[in-house]
């Protein structure tokens, strides 16, 4: 009999909440994360980003939506990820704010950017 047969909680357990495949290989030296906080009510506008992007939701809320695709609430714990170039429309705090993980795939030299492109 198993710890799970016995309605015993195991002690470790693993759950995939992602498993992303990127567009186009990415040649990654490093990854950088960061820890980002929105104010509430706060709306990032449209943006785009030079490489992909990962990031897990540790408080609070936001509206994400990728433009062209439907938007959707992500809370605490969700994951979400941005594709190198793709215009995010919208990563808006909603009244509780939000706070997240970014993390950043970069190459050699390479620096995380963000473009604020004009519609």
């Amino acid at each position: 009999m198993t710890d799970a047969d016995a309605g015993e909680t195991p002690p470790i357990t693993r759950t995939v909440v992602l498993d992303q495949t990127l567009a186009e290989p990415q040649r990654t030296h490093r990854v950088q994360v960061r820890r980002i906080t929105i104010a509430p009510g706060q709306a990032v506008g449209l943006h785009v980003h030079n490489g992909p992007v990962f990031g897990s939701i540790e408080t609070g809320s936001a509206v994400y939506q990728i433009e062209g695709e439907p938007a959707v609430v992500l809370g605490a714990g969700d994951v979400f990820y941005e594709p190198k170039g793709a215009r995010i429309a919208r990563f808006d705090a909603r009244d509780d704010g939000v706070t997240f993980l970014g993390y950043f795939l970069l190459e050699a030299g390479e620096s995380p950017e963000i473009e604020s492109p004009a519609s």
